[in-house]
């Protein structure tokens, strides 16, 4: 504030006369007042008016090599009065943006200027006998109402983008949690496949245990050990199961989205992913045929796995292209993207857990989770999925009821 109200203060007119002049001075000192602490307003205010006291003498001695030191002190005298009385007035009232609102700010500052403009005009008076008129008064008041006008301009804009920022901040925090539930359900999926498994281990054991036992075998405490263990990893998964099932079937209207939101997320999201790879990837999406607000966490699950496989399919660049359609009780989703064909051999086996033709740049292997996961959901609700080699293309074509979309996950 001390080297830029100074500077401002330079782009000044002279309504009347040479001594008393008009500049920028005093809203780009209001505009630091705002955000100063209460306590160092009139220091600040003091160094300030000291500073462009300072600054002015010294610019016109420099220019006016025979100007009397005296005579220059006393010119810049009521601006030094101007700026001070300009803090100590900002103090009085403690002016703030978020307390008085942007139309109060203004008024403060017109009331704040116009004082210290009457304070200096009379110091003015005293020493240099100005006199003024009505029109010049009326042109005071106008100027006075145009720095008012600018400061509340410059600070509606940067509540603007401060409102902007924090929006843009919440949508990308919203996503970030929508994908960190939608891969939850991934989760899910499995462990409540693992629990069956459970279940079905847990049986298994018990029915060697009791027939172990009625052969008198030595293992058949073993046998039971072993089926008490298992049950209790089942426990361990069914109290897992029920918290991830709590946080995602919480629902909220949030929790559905529309066909075209969704796929914009899921672009979104895995334009950020080909980034990170390193890859130019061109995105393209289309919805076609009316469809209702689908469950975010079961769509996404689907869609994103498709997707982000896409990408990695691709060698360095290409297309991945989205389409979404409606028929009737079904919705056939297809996902199709310029990488390399896939063999026969490989089709066979493509939806199995842990199978994977994808490497990163240290030879490390996917995991083969995405498409199996996929596969999993689409047999859970009914559904079907194909693969296709076409020319130029591969593509991954879903078939689903419509109502698996439409409940919690």
């Amino acid at each position: 504030m001390i080297l830029a109200v100074p500077a401002a203060g330079e782009l000044k007119i002279y309504p009347f006369g040479e001594v008393f002049r008009i500049g920028l001075g005093p809203p780009v000192m209001f505009f630091f007042l705002l955000y100063l602490r209460k306590e160092r307003i009139i220091w600040a205010g003091l160094l300030t008016a000291a500073t462009v006291f300072l600054f002015r003498t010294g610019l016109e001695t420099a220019s006016f090599h025979e100007q009397d030191l005296i005579l220059s002190f006393s010119h810049h005298v009521p601006a030094f009065i101007y700026y001070f009385s300009y803090a100590c007035l900002f103090r009085l009232f403690y002016v703030k943006s978020h307390r008085n609102g942007l139309l109060g700010v203004g008024f403060a500052m017109l009331g704040i200027d116009l004082a210290s403009n009457s304070i200096e005009l009379f110091i003015d008076y005293l020493l240099f006998e100005i006199s003024l008129s009505f029109n010049d008064i009326k042109e005071i008041v106008l100027i006075a109402l145009a720095r008012s006008f600018i400061v509340v301009s410059l600070l509606n804009m940067l509540k603007l983008n401060e409102a902007y920022t924090r929006e843009k901040h919440i949508t990308e925090r919203n996503e970030y949690m929508l994908m960190l539930v939608s891969s939850l359900y991934e989760e899910t999926v499995y462990l409540k496949k693992t629990l069956t498994d459970a279940e079905e281990a847990t049986k298994e054991s018990y029915h060697l245990y009791r027939s172990l036992k009625q052969e008198d075998h030595p293992a058949s405490q073993e046998a039971l050990k072993l089926a008490g263990k298992i049950h209790d990893i089942k426990k361990d998964n069914q109290r897992i199961y029920a918290g991830l099932s709590n946080v995602i079937t919480n629902e909220s209207p949030k929790d559905f989205m529309s066909a075209e939101e969704l796929l914009q997320l899921t672009v979104q999201i895995n334009e950020k992913y080909a980034a990170a790879l390193k890859k130019k990837v061109i995105f393209l999406s289309a919805v076609s045929g009316e469809h209702p607000p689908y469950h975010a966490y079961t769509f996404l699950s689907l869609l994103n796995n498709l997707v982000s496989n896409a990408v990695e399919a691709i060698p360095k660049e290409g297309f991945v292209q989205i389409k979404l359609l409606s028929q009737q009780e079904h919705i056939e989703l297809q996902v199709r993207n310029s990488g390399l064909p896939i063999s026969d051999k490989y089709q066979k086996v493509i939806f199995e857990p842990g199978f994977t033709t994808k490497y990163d740049e240290q030879g490390n292997p996917s995991t083969g989770i995405g498409l199996a996961h996929v596969k999993e959901i689409v047999n859970g609700f009914h559904g079907s999925i194909e693969l296709k080699n076409e020319p130029g293309s591969v593509l991954f074509q879903i078939n689903i009821p419509v109502q698996a979309f439409m409940q919690k996950g």
